[in-house]
């Protein structure tokens, strides 16, 4: 962020327009799900989000090596735009292994332009040995693109940022922080690191179950054994948040799966999400595990009356 208050790509106009629209609960999407779902039943679902009052809508991108799990992530964003009125739509996260810092400017300038305030462009992935001074460089190759192309538009941008540097790369470059799969102790770290006027947008993953084996066995089916968790930056950040080889090895010890699950009934997982506003988030984005995405929603629906009233 510069001395003015204003990224490269962002600004307080962009910035201050796009946390109005936000809200407090937005929803969050797994990218495997909307492979899996027909466009049609995609137009549908979105629209049924927005009538639900929640004021945004994300997903990912499959990773740069496993390109075939899911959808390209403009595209499918691109959607999600088209089939809805007001929602404020976020890419959680565009993967920067997967384009080329022109293409990257150029395709979240299209969506801003064509839907004004409406857009947040996340950013993430690593490239090299070195990912955050490739980041930073990535960074630099866009604000020099958006200098000629586009370059009136205004987005904000918002980084998949967990640890320190990652953090202080945000705070100098972008307008907030996303994290992704975090326990509350990590929004009230993320919010001291971005500072007050950062866009912090927490992800959280949750399921109404009251029974603790059924709910923490349906998080292990999906990352236990396996997953993001296992080296690179997460399984680092989660070490300095203080779990050791008994939370990470193997499926998981339920302290971490109840940290970054949210489970139990309607009141108990609208407890945890207003935990991450208390922490200091802008706005919390609802990942609900379901078989596919109409059951996803109707778990929103559900929440709903406790969330957007």
């Amino acid at each position: 962020m510069t001395a003015d208050g204003t990224t490269a790509l962002g600004g307080t106009t962009a910035l201050d327009g796009t946390r109005r629209r936000l809200g407090s609960f937005g929803v969050w999407l797994m990218p495997v799900t909307l492979h899996a779902t027909p466009v049609a039943v995609q137009r549908e679902q979105f629209a049924r989000i927005e009538r639900l009052g929640y004021g945004s809508l994300w997903s990912g991108e499959p990773p740069a090596d496993s390109p075939g799990v899911g959808r390209e992530a403009f595209t499918q964003h691109g959607l999600m735009l088209a089939a809805t009125e007001r929602l404020v739509v976020g890419t959680g996260i565009a993967n920067v292994g997967m384009r080329h810092p022109a293409a990257m400017h150029g395709a979240a300038a299209t969506l801003a332009e064509a839907y004004p305030g409406r857009f947040v462009l996340g950013l993430g992935g690593q490239r090299g040995d070195r990912p955050l001074t490739a980041l930073r460089e990535y960074l630099d190759a866009m604000d020099e693109t958006a200098r000629t192309v586009l370059p009136d538009v205004r987005y904000p941008r918002v980084l998949a940022a967990l640890g320190p540097k990652a953090h202080a790369l945000a705070a100098e470059r972008a307008d907030g922080v996303h994290p992704f799969m975090q326990p509350v102790r990590h929004t009230a770290i993320a919010r001291e690191a971005a500072g007050p006027d950062a866009l912090l947008i927490p992800h959280q993953f949750l399921l109404v179950e009251t029974g603790a084996d059924a709910a923490r066995g349906a998080f292990r089916a999906v990352f236990g054994g396996r997953g993001r968790t296992r080296g690179g930056p997460y399984e680092r950040n989660y070490r300095r948040l203080g779990y050791g080889d008994e939370d990470l090895g193997g499926e998981r010890s339920d302290r971490f799966v109840d940290d970054v699950l949210a489970w139990g009934d309607e009141a108990a997982v609208a407890a945890r999400l207003r935990a991450h506003l208390d922490a200091g988030a802008d706005h919390v984005l609802l990942n609900p595990l379901a078989a596919d995405l109409p059951s996803a929603v109707d778990v929103l629906e559900r929440l709903a009356p406790l969330l957007t009233a």
